[in-house]
């Protein structure tokens, strides 16, 4: 049963907005509470998609979850119509009601954590939604994340939706942005790879000191049993405490994979020579590439600055692997030459597509950010609902619901608006009808 990679972006919702809200998160914090562009945001991260599915890649698009999350707001004690829940916020704990409005959710590399059938034991196509505890903002989203992954995998015969972790920092989960899988074909089984910022249960272990580390093993491996993972399937590597420090807040800032290839920095892993002993053992005899990109040539801080790891590396129809890479590497002389002769050196990358995704890169994601991977059959692919998947027709309708909905500029003031929350809500009750994935919205749920 042949099996090829799908990859599901996240639809950047009408509130998008830079609060700088992720201690850790450089590229968030440099931007706190700039002026946004949502109109221009939607249609960068939808262009991306599009241009992946004229390349002949299978492509999805997920729903954004819905923001200012005024049930969010209610549990914490603001009180009266929506309104004056708004307002109430607004002027009494600023930091609560801009966490409220996080527009993070874009970043649907945190959505969840995949395995796919060939993987797993009982042979389904697994998702864990992660709790992302480390951040309020964040820890809002799980729920309606499952939501809206049940409305789009919603045959079960194919797939199997757990329950996230639970809400503590012992079990810190921050979905794919901390697992790659490995693998010679998608259709084989592949090994898994964790990876962790600390030990939740040993703090004598390794950890960093400036920033937090978001993703705990613990954490890692209870998704690898929820997901029926073999022993020989996993493997689980610690994230270089120093370079978290350094703002590398997720593994994908510093390390992403495709099929055979893991592209990573050289400071990005603790024991990694061990980590990769390990890895290269469970992979067996076939050709593993591991390409080290030397601090001599790209600086870590480089690396956070254009997110040259947080970019797709995708296997094309004509079986050659390209790098889908933001603008800001080209911009960039010490990352552009690295990538200039990365294609040159005999790996199976051969090319590299620049995205202009500047309004995501602001707000601290980058191209691999905003997909979730999920290899699959095409009988699974056939399950799901496919609606969500991207063609000429659907591209179209969501174009022109960004036009309808969309607000061009939004400023801070803009989100204590209640036109905007009835616009907002307007845009995602069509989207769900446009997407068919029902009532995911607690709105849209009384």
């Amino acid at each position: 049963m042949k099996q090829f990679e799908v990859n599901f972006d996240g639809l950047v919702g009408p509130t998008h907005n830079y609060a700088g809200l992720s201690f850790g998160n450089v590229a968030s914090l440099n931007n706190a509470n700039a002026v946004s562009s949502p109109k221009q945001a939607a249609k960068q991260g939808l262009a991306k998609a599009k241009a992946l599915s004229d390349m002949g890649m299978m492509q999805g698009v997920l729903a954004p979850q819905e923001r200012p999350d005024i049930n969010a707001l209610r549990r914490l004690g603001f009180t009266g119509t929506d309104a004056r829940v708004l307002e109430s916020a607004a002027k009494q704990s600023r930091e609560i009601f801009l966490a409220c409005c996080s527009a993070s959710s874009m970043w649907t590399a945190n959505a969840a954590t995949v395995s796919p059938s060939a993987d797993t034991a009982d042979g389904r196509v697994h998702f864990t939604p992660a709790n992302l505890t480390n951040k309020f903002h964040r820890s809002l989203e799980p729920q309606v994340t499952g939501n809206i992954l049940r409305g789009t995998f919603a045959n079960d015969t194919y797939f199997a939706h757990h329950q996230h972790l639970p809400d503590n920092e012992h079990f810190g989960d921050e979905g794919a942005a901390n697992h790659t899988r490995l693998c010679s074909d998608y259709n084989e089984a592949g090994v898994e790879l964790f990876v962790y910022g600390r030990h939740a249960f040993d703090p004598t272990k390794p950890a960093p000191t400036k920033y937090p580390a978001r993703q705990t093993l613990e954490a890692c491996q209870a998704v690898a049993r929820l997901h029926g993972l073999r022993d020989e399937g996993v493997v689980y590597m610690q994230q270089n405490p120093d370079v978290i420090d350094q703002g590398v807040f997720h593994n994908d800032v510093i390390a992403v994979g495709n099929q055979n290839v893991l592209f990573f920095h050289e400071q990005a892993f603790h024991e990694k020579e061990k980590g990769f002993t390990e890895l290269q053992r469970k992979f067996g005899e076939k050709p593993l590439h591991f390409i080290e990109v030397p601090t001599a040539q790209v600086s870590v801080q480089d690396a956070v600055k254009t997110y040259l790891f947080n970019t797709q590396i995708i296997t094309l129809p004509n079986g050659e692997m390209t790098i889908i890479a933001p603008t800001d590497c080209a911009e960039n002389d010490s990352v552009k030459a690295y990538l200039d002769n990365l294609v040159t050196l005999g790996t199976p990358i051969k090319s590299v597509n620049y995205f202009d995704v500047k309004q995501s890169m602001r707000n601290g994601g980058g191209p691999a950010c905003l997909r979730l991977r999920v290899a699959m059959s095409e009988e699974e692919l056939n399950g799901v609902n496919q609606s969500t998947l991207i063609n000429d027709t659907q591209f179209a309708r969501l174009n022109a619901w960004i036009d309808k909905h969309y607000r061009d500029e939004l400023s801070e003031d803009d989100l204590r608006d209640p036109q905007l929350l009835i616009e907002s809500r307007t845009a995602l009750d069509e989207l769900t009808q446009l997407l068919q994935i029902g009532s995911v919205y607690p709105f849209q749920q009384g």
